[in-house]
């Protein structure tokens, strides 16, 4: 295996803290939702940054996939990652839900590109088997 590259972010104070990347382009503080909503409205919290991660990602898995089927034109696509905090007996758990919108494809492709992005994209292989992750394919009516 061959890295490409490293990313570094370093958190202190936990779920009410901060966390800042090496280079300084991520600098945020931390708050832990409740039912109301995040205490600081400017803070974010871990499940935000990876929804935000993991919707990037699967968005560039998506344009491969896209390309590698002929598909040149994408239009205004986009990927929207929701992820939902759960707790059950157990403990805690994520579950992730990805819609993806698809303008410029029909049906049958978009359900094959979003089905092999999803085999594709680092997050989805990271965290396969670990937790649930919904497809849903967006397109217009």
């Amino acid at each position: 295996m061959k890295t490409i590259f490293e990313a570094k972010a370093t958190n202190t104070g936990g779920r009410a803290g901060h966390v800042k990347s090496e280079d300084g382009v991520l600098d945020f503080d931390i708050s832990m939702p409740n039912s109301n909503g995040k205490p600081d409205p400017k803070s974010t919290n871990p499940e935000e940054l990876f929804a935000a991660a993991y919707a990037t990602c699967y968005a560039g898995a998506v344009e491969a996939v896209a390309k590698s089927h002929d598909v040149d034109n994408l239009g205004d696509f986009n990927v929207t990652a929701i992820v939902a905090f759960n707790k059950e007996e157990e403990g805690f758990f994520l579950e992730v839900t990805l819609d993806t919108y698809l303008p410029t494809v029909d049906k049958e492709m978009g359900e094959t590109i979003i089905k092999e992005a999803h085999e594709m994209c680092p997050y989805s292989k990271a965290t396969r088997d670990n937790i649930t992750v919904h497809l849903n394919l967006m397109l217009d009516e």
